[in-house]
């Protein structure tokens, strides 16, 4: 019951004829029910700020490679490693988190996953060569990996179903306005100052949080005593680290530049199936006696599997998307990187911007009237984008992305509130950690299949005699966007299947 339910329940019924002092609660009672009240809201903001902070680092890396490369004399393709680290790391500590998160306080962890992050930093911006670098980036990713389950767990165990899609809309926030303006930042960095300069910016705020952390944030969960299963964690580390390392590889196989890279691929694709087929086996084991590292009873709820599936989809187009229209915005357009920080910043701040408004939205109206709407606005911008060619001006491309943004946001809280929202208390984080990991996989394969049908489009058309490297880009461009328009037609359909969790249709949403 939310405090506003619970002020209106404790006030004295003036009307009634009842003395205020046999309806109203003792002051005790209500001066702990404050106090209960205002914990949580530190807790949640605390939570809300640190992940805002380190989401801002995942995307900040990307407009910096071409500098990298130059200053720390390495190729394009280890440079990309920086990037591919990051997802690795991501990918393999995700799943373990949802037992983490019933075996550690909420303290214990923040206070984990901030000292990570914040000793990353430290080491990114004094590294002294490329291999320290991704070491970095690696006990980066560590930390982020922790943050976003730790959110989403701390928030559906602390929030009451009807005020849920409310403050899953400020997580939104955090999920689209930190990653949106990560390379406008490092493009205005990049433009007059050295990069690590992008690390020495964050690190002040990242140990700031940390502290702030550690005196404010207070346990708000209980845990339980349970013994981790390493044979687990190997095969998570296999599985899910093997998925998305195939997956990095195979634009290298595509274009051709590395032969070495086929066999790595397949080995990396075949261990990964492998060892995710294996990991599912031992925790359907695991989960009878309720010893899983991440419980899979979550997929028994036919709305939270629904909504899985589509958040799926629409990560990959964003994902897709993101690393696409730079691309195409500096190679084919050939705007400067801080232009082109500046054009794609619009649209992540309308998203997150958003997230409030359409949290409410969802708290009132379930999550059909904005799913609909929002994944037709998606799948007419993805239609759109496979007519952009090099001559297309640049303010259209901006109408796009901003269209596009708003769209993801009327999809992405009402996903998030109502597949967290349709399963059990005890599995908050384990589904936390589930969608966390989906939303890794499916970056990793959108960014894949993306990048691989363009080059290898563009390619194609450079052969045929496109006539300039602009025109054979566009074309491998339109392909792209062509893939992520036929896949967001499935999201339409997806979208009429997601109901209201049912916890929502017993409480009427908070002020109505």
């Amino acid at each position: 019951m939310t405090e506003r339910a619970l002020s209106h329940l404790d006030s004295p019924d003036l009307d009634s004829g009842v003395p205020a002092s046999a309806t109203a609660p003792t002051p005790v009672h209500s001066d702990a029910e404050a106090l209960h009240g205002a914990r949580n809201n530190r807790v949640i903001w605390l939570l809300l700020a640190a992940t805002f902070v380190v989401f801002l680092n995942e995307t900040i890396m990307g407009v910096a490679i071409p500098h990298l490369v130059v200053d720390l004399d390495i190729t394009l393709s280890a440079a990309q490693w920086l990037t591919t680290a990051f997802m690795l790391t991501m990918a393999v500590v995700i799943p373990i988190t949802g037992f983490l998160l019933q075996r550690f306080t909420t303290r214990q962890m923040f206070t984990t996953a901030m000292s990570l992050f914040s000793a990353g930093t430290l080491l990114a911006a004094l590294a002294p060569g490329f291999e320290v670098l991704l070491l970095a980036r690696v006990v980066q990713a560590t930390g982020t990996a922790i943050m976003m389950p730790l959110l989403m767990t701390t928030l559906m165990t602390l929030v009451a179903p009807s005020d849920r899609g409310r403050l899953m809309g400020r997580v939104s926030i955090v999920m689209s306005v930190a990653p949106a303006i990560g390379p406008t930042i490092s493009g205005l960095i990049l433009d007059s100052l050295n990069w690590r300069f992008m690390f020495w910016l964050v690190l002040p705020i990242s140990v700031m949080m940390l502290v702030i952390g550690i005196r404010r944030v207070e346990n708000v969960s209980e845990t339980r005593s349970t013994p981790i299963d390493a044979f687990s964690i190997v095969l998570s580390a296999i599985g899910f680290g093997g998925l998305v390392y195939g997956l990095s590889l195979v634009g290298g196989v595509v274009t051709g530049i590395e032969t070495v890279n086929t066999v790595q691929m397949w080995v990396a694709f075949i261990a990964g199936a492998a060892g995710i087929a294996a990991f599912i086996l031992r925790q359907l084991m695991l989960q009878r006696r309720d010893a899983a590292l991440l419980d899979l009873r979550t997929f028994r709820s036919r709305n939270f599997t629904v909504a899985v599936g589509l958040m799926t989809i629409m990560m990959a187009a964003l994902f897709g998307t993101i690393v696409l229209l730079p691309i195409y915005l500096q190679d084919v357009l050939h705007l400067t990187p801080s232009m082109t920080g500046l054009l794609v910043l619009p649209g992540g701040l309308a998203m997150g911007l958003l997230g409030p408004t359409v949290g409410r939205l969802f708290d009132r109206f379930g999550p059909t009237p904005l799913l609909v709407p929002g994944s037709i606005v998606v799948s007419g911008v993805l239609w759109s984008l496979t007519l952009v060619t090099e001559q297309t001006a640049p303010w259209l491309v901006l109408i796009a992305h901003v269209a596009l943004s708003i769209g993801l946001a009327f999809m992405f809280t009402p996903l998030f509130t109502s597949a967290l929202g349709s399963i059990e208390p005890r599995f908050y984080s384990h589904g936390s950690a589930i969608v966390g990991t989906i939303q890794q996989v499916a970056g990793a394969a959108g960014t894949t299949l993306f990048i691989t049908v363009m080059t290898s489009r563009a390619a194609t058309a450079a052969a045929e005699g496109a006539g300039s490297v602009e025109i054979a880009s566009a074309a491998g461009i339109r392909n792209a966007f062509l893939v992520g328009a036929v896949l967001s037609v499935v999201a339409i359909v997806g979208a009429f299947l997601v109901r209201k969790p049912a916890d929502m249709m017993t409480q009427a949403p908070a002020g109505h």
